[in-house]
């Protein structure tokens, strides 16, 4: 028998995220972070089960983020499907990007000591995902409030 606790998201995380969301005073219990951990573990394997269905179906071994973002819509999720595949669609150009840049030899390794230079600007992946992510927190608060 596997042990429970691999199954579930570690509990840090869960905690990190939470705090994100409430005011910066606000105290979290140990059940209430258990409870969520217990809660986003069920629904990550929730969701990922409906997608590897899907795969099995298709004959195909590899669950990838198209999949996921369908289970989602297919189960019902669909603001969350809508949110994660645009994520997704960002993701994919950012790597992209870095990929072509990879190619033509630019890398963090080539920056040199040269005090003439300015600094970098920040680079793409804080400069497109990390606002995504903004949103969607955003998005729950305003449902809260509302």
């Amino acid at each position: 028998m596997v042990d429970e606790h691999v199954k579930l998201v570690p509990i840090a995380n869960v905690g990190r995220i939470m705090k994100q969301i409430l005011p910066p005073t606000a105290k979290i219990s140990k059940e209430a972070k258990e409870t969520m951990q217990e809660c986003a573990s069920e629904f990550i394997s929730f969701v990922t089960g409906e997608a590897s269905d899907k795969c099995h179906k298709e004959n195909r071994r590899t669950v990838n983020g198209d999949d996921i973002c369908w289970a989602l819509s297919s189960l019902g999720f669909d603001n969350y499907a809508e949110v994660m595949l645009r994520y997704l669609y960002k993701l994919r150009d950012f790597e992209r990007v870095r990929a072509n840049q990879n190619k033509l030899g630019f890398n963090d390794d080539d920056n040199t000591d040269d005090d003439d230079e300015e600094e970098e600007a920040p680079s793409a992946s804080t400069t497109s995902l990390a606002p995504l992510e903004i949103n969607i927190m955003e998005r729950v608060q305003r449902r809260r409030f509302n």
